[in-house]
């Protein structure tokens, strides 16, 4: 794979009920916002950034990156957010990965990419091995008619969308934790308690 191949959409659009209604991508994880983490981990596998968010616009262009807003006011969810992407990249490949997984693999562009490859799939979808991870998938831009259609129908469950298509499942023996997405305070001090950098 060639990273001109992959455009990366971070999906910071969500209400972060859970994390007391902050915006999650700035809530801080040792000592950075966590979509500062996800940043540095996705920068390199990919030839391009777009972060899709519903909020704190000017903090989140201050990071240098474009930032669009989903094509419907208000918070959808994750496909809405994944839809915004396939409108605005460039690259036939996308990978959407949430701004609240600070740990994600550096070679996760590239495992994604070689089994939808192998597999001749439309999107492959991350697996921690104990649960799926639907919004770490990497999308073909082609599936944005089915996705449009599929939102203007009010549906809004993400994994019935993928198994209407070829999709490639992608187990990662890295350990649940490099999936682990921070959705609670609880959570965040938790998961900082036994972080260790290895």
């Amino acid at each position: 794979m060639t990273k001109q191949m992959v455009t990366a959409v971070i999906l910071a659009g969500g209400q972060g009920q859970r994390m007391g209604g902050k915006d999650k991508g700035w809530v801080e994880f040792r000592d950075k916002p966590m979509i500062s983490h996800v940043l540095q981990q996705v920068k390199p596998q990919v030839s391009g950034i777009i972060i899709n968010a519903n909020r704190s616009f000017e903090r989140y262009q201050s990071l240098g990156y474009p930032v669009i807003e989903d094509s419907a006011s208000g918070f959808h969810g994750p496909l809405m957010g994944m839809l915004t992407g396939l409108r605005h990249a460039s690259s036939d490949w996308i990978l959407f990965v949430p701004c609240d997984t600070p740990l994600l693999p550096t070679d996760l562009a590239d495992r994604l990419y070689q089994a939808v490859r192998k597999n001749n799939a439309d999107l492959a979808v991350a697996h921690d091995g104990e649960r799926l991870q639907p919004v770490i998938a990497l999308l073909h831009k082609s599936l944005l008619p089915s996705l449009e259609a599929w939102l203007e129908e009010g549906k809004r469950k993400i994994d019935r969308w993928f198994m209407q298509h070829k999709m490639v499942v992608v187990p990662f023996d890295d350990g649940e934790s490099v999936f682990m997405n921070l959705n609670t305070p609880e959570e965040l001090k938790e998961v900082e308690a036994g972080y260790c950098v290895v």
